[in-house]
């Protein structure tokens, strides 16, 4: 048997205690193909820090060492500004850091999990930015019901292949601060 490659993946997600469970949820399914350089709560103090510091940091002492971003999308994942910075910092090539692959997974509570249609307004928007055309940057995928070790390797493999493709849009102005409105309806302030 081949062995299976090992990513370094970082996780970007709302910390709420629901969005918690399912990154420890996705660890222990991919713990034989994936290596966790995510940022746990209290990790940076940013209180006193500018934005750019904050930014620095993220890239330079979590994001640095991955291959994969996964955005775990649960109702309010799109408002958060360290999801902004985590996927824009992923998304950079700099001379320090190599570009992630990326990819979304919706949560179960997510308002448009499982369903054919998807309000991009509830997806964050530098990750909706990149999944779009033929050969898109980034893929989304509904949370995988039951034992998906296979299929959350292969989204993995997938993503880290895809870094090196089309170029990602980095385009957006990163947020200054989490955005507003009904987040389970994506309403964008």
């Amino acid at each position: 048997m081949a062995s299976v490659p090992r990513h370094n993946i970082f996780i970007s997600y709302h910390d709420t205690d629901e969005d918690r469970r399912y990154k420890r949820q996705f660890l222990r399914k991919t713990r034989k193909v994936a290596i966790d350089k995510s940022v746990d709560t209290g990790d940076i103090d940013d209180t006193n820090l500018k934005v750019t510091r904050v930014r620095q940091i993220i890239r330079d002492n979590y994001i640095r060492d991955a291959t994969v971003t996964v955005v775990l999308i649960g109702p309010c994942t799109w408002q958060r500004k360290h999801v902004d910075w985590e996927i824009g910092s992923s998304l950079r090539k700099t001379k320090k850091n190599s570009r992630c692959g990326l990819l979304g997974i919706l949560l179960p509570n997510h308002p448009d999990f499982e369903k054919k249609r998807r309000n991009l307004k509830r997806i964050p928007q530098r990750l909706a930015d990149n999944c779009e055309g033929d050969d898109p940057y980034a893929l989304i995928y509904d949370w995988p019901r039951g034992r998906a070790e296979a299929k959350l390797r292969n989204w993995l493999h997938r993503a880290f292949d895809r870094r090196n493709g089309t170029p990602p849009n980095n385009s957006l102005v990163s947020f200054h601060d989490n955005r507003s409105g009904d987040c389970k309806k994506g309403w964008r302030n």
